[in-house]
């Protein structure tokens, strides 16, 4: 498998080492902008370069949210849009829609909990992207992933506008954290620290591959069972720490942001853009799965696969089959009522 190595310049403003003046800038468009993700996200996005304009959705509060962030010196324009007779307003003409919208998990819920909640407002905005915009890059993230992505593809499919490469679930989160635990675990220098987790996006389903980390570390057989329960398990760490008070959102809107930089850059023709993301796949018997991919113009330019597992992996990869095979059939079931 190729080197899974972000070769961006700047992670947090999109920013290369190719001229911006001869970038293509994009429209971005967030849907759930006003929440604990959502407007953090928005003010990461507003600090890019290749991001000229950027619509921000909700049932509520955003045009103050949008006349906040139209305050900051930076090139995007922003837009707020409230309430769904706007909706199609906001989407229209974007190149990119990022969804955080939906439940944040308090302390004691599973993302199944939240299914019964997310799982309707995801595809409903699907449903509104595939009529509004149907050939943007859709980046989602509400949870659960696992879930909420076959409902957008299974609603895109009904539409007609259906392209596997161009639907994303954002795992990216789960990259960041390991790339931070492995950095505070050995040592290494975090900006450089790069280890691909596949799977999904919950649970047992996220499979740090950390014997393809980047510099090349060891680990004893304790040290990778603890890191990787960790991993799968730093969301509710998290919960557990606010108390009732929210969710990652912080973290998840850095982790959002990374992701939709390095789509806009391949977008614009970078070469060598490479993210873990949870996608239609053929790489395991399991139809989406998430594994390092070379992104392009036109989105997924390719699926780098597996790499070579060692044996507590492909024991890991053995036992999250069946979970993240339910939480998919689930999605599936759940647009197709």
């Amino acid at each position: 498998m190729a080197s899974f190595v972000m070769r961006a310049v700047s992670r947090l403003t999109g920013a290369r080492s190719f001229s911006v003046s001869s970038a293509k800038h994009a429209k971005v468009s967030v849907l759930g902008a006003s929440g604990g993700i959502g407007q953090p996200l928005s003010l990461l996005l507003k600090q890019s370069t290749l991001i000229d304009e950027l619509s921000l959705y909700d049932i509520a509060n955003t045009v103050g949210v949008a006349a906040d962030l139209s305050h900051i010196e930076s090139v995007a324009q922003v837009k707020g849009f409230v309430g769904e007779s706007e909706l199609e307003a906001c989407l229209k003409g974007s190149n990119v829609v990022i969804i955080p919208a939906g439940m944040p998990r308090k302390p004691g819920m599973t993302r199944d909990d939240l299914f019964k909640i997310n799982a309707g407002i995801a595809k409903s905005l699907a449903e509104a992207c595939a009529h509004a915009c149907p050939e943007a890059m859709l980046c989602i993230i509400s949870n659960p992933v696992n879930s909420t992505v076959p409902i957008a593809a299974e609603v895109y499919k009904k539409a007609g506008v259906y392209d596997p490469r161009r639907i994303f679930g954002v795992t990216t989160l789960d990259v960041v954290r390991a790339n931070t635990f492995i950095s505070q675990l050995k040592g290494t220098p975090v900006t450089q620290t790069q280890c691909p987790v596949i799977g999904g996006h919950a649970g047992i389903t996220i499979l740090p591959l950390l014997s393809q980390v980047e510099p090349k570390v060891d680990f004893t057989d304790e040290e990778r069972s603890a890191l990787t329960v960790r991993i799968q398990n730093a969301g509710t760490e998290v919960v557990d720490a606010k108390a009732g008070g929210g969710s990652a959102t912080l973290s998840m809107a850095y982790a959002g942001a990374r992701f939709a930089f390095a789509l806009l850059q391949a977008m614009n023709g970078a070469k060598n853009i490479v993210e873990c993301s949870m996608v239609e796949s053929d790489v395991t018997d399991i139809p989406f799965f998430s594994t390092p991919l070379v992104l392009g113009p036109n989105g997924v330019e390719k699926n780098l696969g597996l790499g070579k597992l060692n044996d507590f992996e492909q024991e890991g990869l053995k036992n999250l089959k069946s979970e993240l095979q339910g939480s998919i059939e689930k999605g599936i079931k759940f647009a197709n009522q």
